[in-house]
């Protein structure tokens, strides 16, 4: 599948994305400043806490009004802006090259809107494709005339082979142990599932925003008669003639699946949004990530 740089992000819908940024709950430690809250205390505008003033402090922080009533100096602190290391893991393998629209296009277009967002809110963002382990890498970047770079490394991304989210989540040794926003952009068809991945991200002190990708063929099959399927992944072919019943059954094991993680998500306080492959990205980001509060 290729996918042409115009068709994944046009300027009109780039401009609109310019009154949106990334709502992180979290307040992030960083090092250098950005837009997001820190829990250190800065020089910023937003007031944060007062402590007893030190020989040495800035008096332009001292609160007259607080001597006034105590007689005693106090001075204000500030809660300082950082930047947030946002991660964007991209499912890149064989099952997300599938699907009438494709869940690739779709999946590739929305790492590219998170991309944009977050350089936009002066965040620095690293790329990752994920297969059975970290299939290619973008390093952390910023600045907004990094999006186009960017751009091109999301349309190069090639998609096949099997999918290990635990695997590929762990295999990226960048992540520490700071904090961050982490964004999994995936089918969720994984060998080994997807808990573990999702447990060891906030175990890194991560913020997880999970974008479940699925076609409408997946959530609405519309077959019937004697058919082969194949798994796109390599582990099989199975002969079976779809009945009503068995169509049921499909529904009823997938909407356990849909349970499940919506439950385990919610849970640990995971974002979780089910988008699909069929919907417009007006649709997706304005309405879906909005409503959610992915995006404000």
């Amino acid at each position: 599948m290729k996918v042409l740089g115009k068709s994944l992000l046009d300027q009109q819908f780039l401009k609109r994305l310019d009154r949106l940024a990334l709502n992180a709950r979290m307040a992030i430690k960083g090092d250098t400043g950005g837009n997001r809250k820190s829990r250190s205390k800065g020089n910023s505008i937003e007031f944060s806490d007062f402590r007893e003033y030190i020989p040495g402090d800035d008096f332009r922080r001292i609160d007259w009004n607080a001597y006034a009533r105590f007689e005693r100096l106090f001075v204000k602190l500030f809660m300082e802006e950082r930047q947030a290391n946002i991660t964007i893991f991209l499912d890149v393998s064989a099952s997300m090259d599938w699907g009438q629209p494709n869940k690739g296009v779709l999946a590739k277009q929305l790492a590219a809107v998170f991309v944009y967002l977050a350089l936009a809110n002066f965040d620095r963002v690293a790329v990752v494709g994920m297969q059975d382990k970290p299939s290619a890498y973008l390093p952390y970047f910023s600045g907004k005339q990094m999006f186009w770079q960017a751009l091109s490394f999301i349309e190069g991304l090639k998609f096949g082979g099997k999918t290990s989210l635990c695997s590929a989540v762990k295999g990226c040794t960048f992540l520490k142990r700071s904090g961050g926003i982490s964004i999994l952009i995936t089918d969720l068809f994984s060998k080994d599932g997807y808990k573990e991945a999702l447990e060891y991200l906030q175990y890194l002190k991560q913020e997880v925003m999970l974008i479940h990708v699925m076609a409408p063929q997946e959530l609405q099959p519309e077959l019937s008669g004697s058919l082969r399927l194949v798994d796109v992944e390599g582990e099989g072919v199975k002969d079976v003639i779809l009945t009503p019943d068995l169509l049921k059954a499909y529904k009823r094991v997938l909407d356990e699946f849909l349970s499940d993680i919506k439950a385990f998500c919610y849970s640990r306080g995971i974002n979780y949004v089910l988008v699909n492959s069929s919907s417009s990205m007006e649709e997706v980001v304005f309405y879906n990530l909005m409503k959610l509060g992915f995006v404000r």
